[in-house]
């Protein structure tokens, strides 16, 4: 565990350890979210990419985009979707998962977007803005990359307030991360970064902070499955 949290210490090792980890996790990365979620997952997107009004013809990136399944989503409702991701396997696995309509998917990092000013009407993240090396620069990109009035949302684990739930929940992130990373990698902290990053995750109250500070409005969370996750709300 020391290793790990050596390679979270700071934003400098932190990368470089993120990239490292979600390319490694790529090819597994759908049927994890499916087992830590309980099956919930792909609903928790399509809500998420429900409380986006009027979608037809909305220009959406979707960060942190993984394999996809929000930026399809998006694109489903009638969006114009694009799907970023830093992980060049994401990227590839993403495009083969569906034939080609419309969506289209590249890779690049949340810290330092490769768009225009005020170039998407919506920015959509799933489990990002945790994995980020600096949240408030992560968010000071999307706001600029939004249109005035634009719209952020993000799904992600949320940092339970009550110290006993937190420790509950973060012991028993540790132990199925430990066993699925042993199983499918033969590294129990595989999976293990999950509860050692939410320890360091200001939680859904501290991401709101965070991006008010950064000229977002309307800033707030939806509990999710208990409050254990949450989706996130702003409006530049």
């Amino acid at each position: 565990m020391s290793r790990l949290r050596t390679a979270l210490a700071t934003p400098d090792a932190k990368a470089p350890y993120v990239r490292r980890l979600f390319s490694t996790i790529a090819d597994r990365y759908d049927l994890i979210t499916v087992v830590l979620s309980y099956g919930q997952d792909r609903r928790w997107k399509r809500r998420l990419v429900s409380l986006v009004p009027n979608l037809a013809g909305c220009r959406v990136l979707d960060l942190a985009c993984g394999t996809g399944d929000i930026t399809y989503a998006a694109q489903d409702g009638g969006a114009r979707s694009v799907g970023l991701d830093i992980t060049p396997r994401m990227v590839e696995i993403a495009c083969r998962k569906r034939a080609s309509d419309g969506a289209r998917f590249l890779v690049g990092d949340m810290m330092t977007l490769p768009f225009q000013d005020g170039a998407f009407d919506v920015v959509t993240t799933g489990y990002g803005i945790r994995n980020v090396p600096v949240i408030a620069q992560a968010l000071g990109e999307i706001s600029r990359v939004l249109k005035p009035g634009g719209l952020l949302l993000s799904l992600d684990f949320n940092r339970p307030s009550n110290p006993a739930m937190r420790w509950i929940y973060l012991t028993y992130l540790t132990l199925v991360g430990s066993a699925l990373g042993l199983v499918l990698h033969r590294d129990p902290d595989t999976y293990r970064y999950i509860p050692e990053s939410i320890r360091r995750y200001p939680g859904a109250e501290g991401v709101s902070a965070i991006a008010r500070a950064h000229g977002f409005r309307e800033c707030g969370h939806l509990p999710v499955f208990g409050g254990l996750m949450a989706i996130h709300r702003a409006v530049k």
